[in-house]
């Protein structure tokens, strides 16, 4: 079975009236896993699509929704996943990939069958982006070995964390899409500081491997104009090309990054002085 929500982009300066619970509604997903339940959100903010599949008892083939107006899911789009849970397997018209904790799977353009399955006791946790894309390169799967490492920040700052860069363009071939994962070092907890912006491209957030009972904010809007949204573990934000993304925990966690846009370059963007957001 496959839930699907459609989201419109918004105006910075009608995002600036939007009450707590506004943002919530436009920005926020949650309830993104349910047994053997796909969740899809369609933004309209370079057409991301977030989602997160749990495939319990049966096998979860990923279906194009109305929205797609397609044969198949992939039909004009690549897709990302990196599984969040126990053991699992992605099967790519009849090829089957592994994926263990944190390890990554990009699917290119033009795949017609993808299904979604559990391998071991444990549940895994498939969480997908999915971008348009014009041509079509290889499924490659991507364990946090292969991925492009990073190191940043310091303890002083709360702000020490591991960069794995996962399906970006110096470890695969993609259209647009990018993803990576970000894990916060104990003790750290400000994620993404200092802040910036990017208008080549739009963001999402997903947050997990929280503590229970804990909590995050996550900062969205124009650095002058910023807005908060109090998460939960394993749930999503998405975050405009106008906005910073940013956040802080009430203990160390992990995110992911994924983008959608004009420029793949990963250092491309516009920073902003801590001391000068407001």
């Amino acid at each position: 079975m496959t839930q699907s929500e459609f989201r419109y982009a918004h105006h910075p300066e009608d995002a600036k009236k939007y009450t707590t619970e506004d943002l919530r509604r436009e920005f926020l997903i949650n309830d993104l896993f349910n047994e053997d339940k796909i969740k899809l959100v369609y933004t309209m903010y370079d057409r991301l699509i977030v989602g997160g599949i749990m495939p319990s008892a049966k096998p979860l083939k990923l279906e194009p929704t109305d929205d797609l107006k397609a044969k198949n899911f992939l039909e004009r789009r690549e897709l990302g996943i990196i599984n969040v849970g126990g053991a699992g397997k992605v099967t790519v018209d009849g090829e089957v990939y592994e994926l263990a904790n944190k390890e990554a799977l990009y699917i290119g353009k033009g795949a017609k069958e993808v299904v979604f399955e559990k391998s071991g006791d444990d549940q895994p946790y498939f969480y997908i982006n999915s971008a348009p894309a014009h041509h079509t390169y290889p499924t490659k799967k991507i364990t946090k070995n292969e991925a492009e490492i990073v190191e940043l920040g310091e303890e002083k700052y709360a702000n020490q964390r591991t960069i794995n860069k996962m399906i970006v363009n110096s470890v695969l071939e993609t259209c647009q899409l990018q993803m990576g994962m970000t894990e916060l070092h104990t003790g750290s907890v400000w994620n993404t500081m200092p802040s910036h912006t990017h208008t080549r491209r739009m963001e999402a957030y997903f947050y997990f491997d929280l503590e229970e009972g804990q909590a995050i904010s996550h900062f969205l809007g124009q650095p002058q104009e910023t807005r908060h949204i109090f998460m939960k573990n394993r749930e999503a934000v998405l975050s405009p090309e106008w906005s910073i993304h940013s956040g802080v925990g009430t203990s160390n966690y992990t995110f992911i990054w994924g983008m959608a846009g004009e420029n793949m370059d990963y250092g491309d963007m516009d920073g902003i002085k801590t001391n000068e957001l407001k």
